[in-house]
C-alpha cells in the first residue's frame, strides 16, 4: 500500500520514515512537510536519512492535500493543525495519527494494539456516522501509550486505583521543545497538559466497547509528570491498587503478556519484558523500541508498585502508530 508520512522532518516524522523502510505492506510514496522544505530532497533536510529516501523531494502540505495519490497517511503534524487537515483527508483514505486533535472523539478510537485492539470496530461506527470512505486512529500521548502497555497485563487482577509519576525524555518535547540551558542539571516537574492526558485516556484505552461506544475503565487514576534529562525513553513509577494483588502471578502476568504474537504483523514484538532495574540508556530499543521494560515490582498494602520504561519516539508514537496500522490491516479494514 502507498503511504504519505506527514511532518516528515520533525522527530516523530523522522521515526515513521526509518520504520516504514523495507516495509512487506507498505511503502512510501510521499514525504510531505513545510513549504519551505518542499522541493528540497529528503538526504539534504535530514543528516541520517535512510537511503531509500535520501532522494525523494520532499513536498508541502498544500500540494499533498491536491493531489493525494496514496492509500493511507502516517500523521506527524503538530496537532494545532491536524484536525481540519485529518478530517479532510479522512473523507478519502485512512489515517493513523500522532496527534491528539481526535483522540477524544466518541467514534475515534485510541488504540494500543496489545490493549485494546477489538476498538477497531469504531471505525465502522465513524465511517456511517461521518459518511467518510477512510477513518482515523489515532495512538496515545507517550507516557499513556507506555502505561497502558503494564497495566493492560494487570486487568485481570481488578485494577481500583493508579498513581504514576513519570520521568520523561527531552525528545518527547520535540526539536524546539526545550532549551539545553533549561533541562541541563534539572527536572522540570510541569509538563503542560500531559497529566490530563495520561489520566483520561488511560481510561478510554482501558475501557470496554458496549453499543458502539467506550465506556471508560471506572479505576481511579492520578499523575504527575516530569522532564528529565534523558534524551530518549520515558520512565514511569506506578502504584496500582488491585483487588486481588498477588506479587508472584502479577510478575509471571508480566512475562506471559504476549497478547499478538499469532497475527504475525511485521512490526510486533513482544510488548513487555521483565529486568529488575529498568534503565533508558540500556533498555529503550528493546524489541525495536516497541517493547516496553518493566521491573522494581513490590507489593505494597492493597496493591504493587513497579517501574515501567518505553521509548517515547517508537512505542510512545511514531512505532505505536505503525502498529495500529498494521493491525487494521490484518482485521480487513485497508
Amino acid at each position: 500500500m502507498k503511504v504519505a508520512v506527514l511532518g516528515a522532518t520533525g522527530l516523530v516524522g523522522r521515526t515513521f520514515v526509518k520504520l516504514i523502510e523495507g516495509h512487506p505492506w507498505f511503502k512510501v510514496e510521499k514525504l510531505v512537510a513545510s513549504e519551505r522544505s518542499a522541493g528540497k530532497k529528503y538526504g539534504e533536510l535530514v543528516e541520517d536519512a535512510p537511503e531509500e529516501f535520501k532522494d525523494y523531494v520532499v513536498v508541502s502540505l498544500t500540494e499533498f492535500l491536491e493531489d493525494l495519490g496514496v492509500d493511507l497517511v502516517f500523521n506527524a503534524l503538530p496537532a494545532s493543525i491536524s484536525k481540519d487537515v485529518e478530517e479532510k483527508l479522512a473523507k478519502e483514505i485512512p489515517v493513523f495519527t500522532n496527534a491528539r486533535a481526535h483522540r477524544y472523539d466518541e467514534d475515534v478510537p485510541i488504540l494500543v494494539p496489545e490493549v485494546n485492539k477489538e476498538h477497531l470496530k469504531l471505525i465502522k461506527v465513524q465511517k456511517e456516522k461521518r459518511g467518510w470512505k477512510g477513518f482515523i486512529v489515532t495512538n496515545p500521548n507517550c507516557s499513556t501509550a507506555i502505561l497502558t502497555v503494564s497495566l493492560a497485563a494487570l486487568r485481570s487482577f481488578g485494577i481500583k486505583k493508579v498513581r504514576v509519576a513519570t520521568m520523561q525524555a527531552i525528545s518527547g518535547a520535540g526539536f524546539s521543545g526545550l532549551s539545553a540551558y533549561a533541562i541541563h542539571d534539572n527536572v522540570i516537574p510541569f509538563i503542560s497538559g500531559e497529566e490530563w492526558k495520561i489520566e483520561n485516556e488511560s481510561r478510554k484505552i482501558l475501557g470496554t466497547l458496549k453499543d458502539d461506544k467506550i465506556e471508560f475503565a471506572d479505576f481511579d487514576i492520578s499523575a504527575i509528570a516530569t522532564r528529565v534529562p534523558v534524551i530518549h525513553g520515558h520512565t514511569e513509577a506506578v502504584f496500582v491498587e488491585l483487588e486481588n494483588p498477588d506479587v508472584e502471578e502479577i510478575r509471571r502476568a508480566f512475562e506471559e503478556f504476549d497478547p499478538l504474537k499469532d497475527l504475525n504483523l511485521p512490526s510486533y514484538e513482544k510488548p513487555i519484558v521483565y529486568t529488575e532495574v529498568p534503565q533508558p540508556r540500556l533498555h529503550r530499543d528493546r524489541g525495536k523500541g516497541l517493547t516496553v521494560t518493566v521491573g522494581r515490582l513490590e507489593e505494597i498494602g492493597e496493591g504493587v508498585k513497579y517501574v515501567v520504561l518505553g521509548h517515547n519516539l517508537v512505542r510512545g508514537a511514531a512505532g505505536g502508530s505503525v502498529l495500529n496500522a498494521e493491525l487494521a490491516y490484518r482485521f480487513g479494514y485497508l
